[in-house]
């Protein structure tokens, strides 16, 4: 592709750089159009002898179809691509879920001059035809060596971006609380953890109490699990406060493990993660959330809680990479 300025005659098949005017201002004539004869003689009524225009080239891909190109190896599972209007592809949620971003094929496309791809955080919360991310081709043409090394990087990381939609599932809830407090802990807390439960399109099931103390825990993770519980959300009159704290203990009697404690989130600082094993790989996903799970402000519990209901097993890794991003601020 070049640039030039053509006679209007010549100008035919040449794609407009600039927005024509008409004598009141009104946009006559688009930039991107390619012109026509039609085109031409609108021009020529408008007093315009030439025009500024993009000329393409053999092995020169239009922005509409390098878009188009680009977005159907950029598709992972979850998403549907727009048509191309004007070099832009949306791509959108095809339900609620998770994002999901490849992120290293993501630079490595976004380091191609005159190709853009913009996304939503990697695992942010969006809902169904929401806009999920957005290609851009910036030229009116991009050289056919260009679109194929962006395909190439799109194909070997099995797309870019993705959205893994949201399960329905029975979340159990044990409150670990001493008898005086639990009418009071029961409507500080469980209200709370309903809302962000139903909110994602799961239910909460059954509610167990346990006193301080490991044994009660363990059987209350037990009844919860054959309740058929599959995630467990522990809470309490105070936060966990240690990985050896009566929660943890009673998770470990209770046949789990703990994944990690502690995360780099504020707030949320005191948040637990751990997995009972049921048999399978990903097992049961226990929260130990802390107290800020009370408030409905956003916290490490909204970060976390949508990633399990969409079926991810979080790592500790997953946790220590939330410390990028990890101030809350209200």
């Amino acid at each position: 592709m070049f640039l030039a300025t053509l006679p209007i005659d010549q100008a035919v098949g040449h794609i407009l750089r600039h927005n024509i005017a008409d004598a009141a201002g009104h946009k006559a004539l688009p930039k991107g159009k390619r012109l026509t004869d039609d085109d031409v003689t609108r021009l020529r009524a408008l007093g315009i002898a030439s025009v500024r225009v993009a000329v393409l080239e053999p092995g020169d891909v239009h922005e509409d179809a390098a878009a188009r190109r680009l977005a159907a190896v950029v598709c992972r599972p979850g998403v549907t691509a727009t048509d191309a209007v004007h070099s832009r592809v949306n791509l959108l949620a095809e339900a609620d879920g998770v994002v999901v971003v490849e992120k290293a094929a993501l630079l490595a496309i976004n380091a191609i001059d005159g190709l853009t791809i913009a996304t939503l955080p990697n695992h942010a919360l969006v809902r169904r035809r929401r806009r999920v991310a957005t290609i851009k081709i910036i030229p009116f043409a991009l050289p056919e060596a260009l679109v194929q090394q962006a395909e190439r990087i799109g194909v070997d990381a099995g797309g870019v971006v993705g959205v893994r939609p949201l399960q329905q599932r029975q979340v159990g809830v044990l409150l670990v609380v001493s008898p005086e407090a639990r009418e009071r802990i029961t409507r500080l807390v469980l209200p709370a953890i309903e809302a962000r439960v139903t909110e994602l399109g799961s239910t909460v099931g059954a509610v167990r109490y346990a006193a301080l103390d490991e044994h009660e825990v363990a059987e209350g993770i037990a009844a919860l699990h054959a309740a058929g519980a599959d995630l467990l959300i522990t809470a309490g009159e105070t936060s966990i406060m240690d990985r050896d704290d009566v929660t943890p203990q009673g998770i470990r009697m209770a046949g789990g493990h703990i994944e990690h404690y502690g995360a780099p989130v504020e707030p949320g600082n005191l948040l637990l993660l751990a997995y009972l094993d049921d048999g399978t790989p990903q097992g049961i996903p226990i929260l130990g959330a802390p107290g800020c799970v009370r408030s409905r402000a956003t916290n490490i519990v909204d970060l976390l809680l949508p990633r399990l209901l969409s079926g991810e097993r979080i790592t500790r890794r997953d946790i220590i990479d939330l410390g990028h991003g990890g101030l809350l601020e209200r």
